[in-house]
């Protein structure tokens, strides 16, 4: 079978992960890669021996040797580069979060909708990690009964610094928000795929805060949100970068006949009325729960972008659906995107 040849645009934090998983991946071909700035794409390139670097995306998409683009740049970029690369022929996995607004969301759905052939993807790598594939299963079996509420919670520590590093970081128009759409939005992710996904017709409520960030942000670095679950149930969400906490995840389910509680992948808490149950589930979480060997990336990025990486290209070999779809993938940012609605300013 013949590789995939990609191109990843957008050199800055994430793109190293995204190179090296190509690079590790048998059925793919990296042969560019793209910033507007060129010292950081000719940099990028001769640290990981890529070919090519430019500094125009359109080239990429106008190279009929290119069959796929992965999508590394900031938020506020990723719908007219998905969009152009949608409509050039080219295949595209597209870091989070989609979209910095909804317009601009449902904008590169469309698109999606247009190009039926090609496969498209958004990066939601902790849907691969094996202790949540496990959670996910233990609800789909309703081993907790059913399910009353959901929680994802995330302290984090961001300083002043790293927001004025960039300055797209914590502004309404570039970024879409900040805690929730860029740190906890994996964790957001987790909680709504492990539990059956969102209702996607019914509003989010929520409030969010600016506490620790004043005069540097103008996004939220606090906020709390209900959010209605397809199955009825309740998924709440608490998060914050203004934490001393450098790096702190809990993701709970409780149902009628149980609760599972984990703590940075690990678990936490395990209750079940039954106590063969819970001895089965509690074995489940400890096998999976095993530490994943992470050759690269952030150590909170998780093990799961290899697997993801290697999924949307074996998609492409295969002529089928990945695992993450984009359109699946904008669930999850569409309720984020829902939740600061009220609060935009622009």
């Amino acid at each position: 079978m013949n590789k995939v040849k990609v191109a990843v645009i957008g050199c800055g934090v994430i793109a190293p992960t995204h190179i090296q998983c190509y690079q590790a991946c048998e059925g793919a071909e990296l042969v560019a890669v793209c910033d507007i700035v060129e010292e950081r794409a000719r940099k990028l390139a001769e640290q990981y021996n890529v070919p090519r670097f430019t500094t125009v995306a359109a080239e990429l998409f106008a190279d009929p040797e290119i069959d796929a683009v992965s999508i590394c740049t900031e938020h506020y970029t990723h719908v007219d580069l998905v969009i152009s690369a949608l409509n050039a022929g080219k295949h595209v996995v597209c870091e989070k979060c989609l979209a910095a607004s909804l317009p601009e969301l449902d904008a590169m759905i469309a698109a999606v909708k247009a190009h039926p052939e090609l496969v498209s993807s958004g990066i939601f790598q902790h849907r691969f990690t094996a202790i949540n594939r496990e959670l996910k299963a233990i609800v789909e079996e309703g081993l907790l009964g059913r399910l009353l509420t959901s929680r994802a919670q995330l302290y984090c520590e961001r300083t002043n610094e790293y927001y004025l590093k960039d300055a797209w970081r914590g502004k309404w128009k570039s970024e879409g928000g900040s805690i929730l759409i860029n740190q906890a939005i994996h964790f957001i992710d987790q909680m709504l795929w492990i539990s059956g996904g969102p209702d996607l017709n019914q509003k989010p409520v929520a409030m969010i805060r600016n506490l620790n960030h004043e005069g540097i942000i103008e996004t939220d670095d606090t906020a709390a949100a209900v959010v209605p679950l397809a199955n009825g149930a309740l998924g709440v969400i608490e998060a914050t970068s203004a934490s001393f906490h450098i790096w702190h995840n809990t993701l709970s389910f409780e149902g009628t006949m149980g609760i599972v509680e984990i703590r940075d992948d690990k678990p936490l808490t395990v209750e079940f009325k039954d106590p063969e149950v819970q001895a089965a589930v509690a074995k489940r979480l400890a096998d999976s729960a095993k530490p994943e060997n992470l050759d690269f990336g952030k150590e909170y990025y998780g093990g799961g972008h290899p697997a993801q990486i290697n999924d949307f290209i074996a998609a492409i070999q295969e002529k089928r659906a990945p695992y993450v779809s984009l359109e699946d993938a904008a669930s999850t940012a569409r309720v984020i995107l829902e939740i600061y609605a009220p609060f935009r300013k622009v």
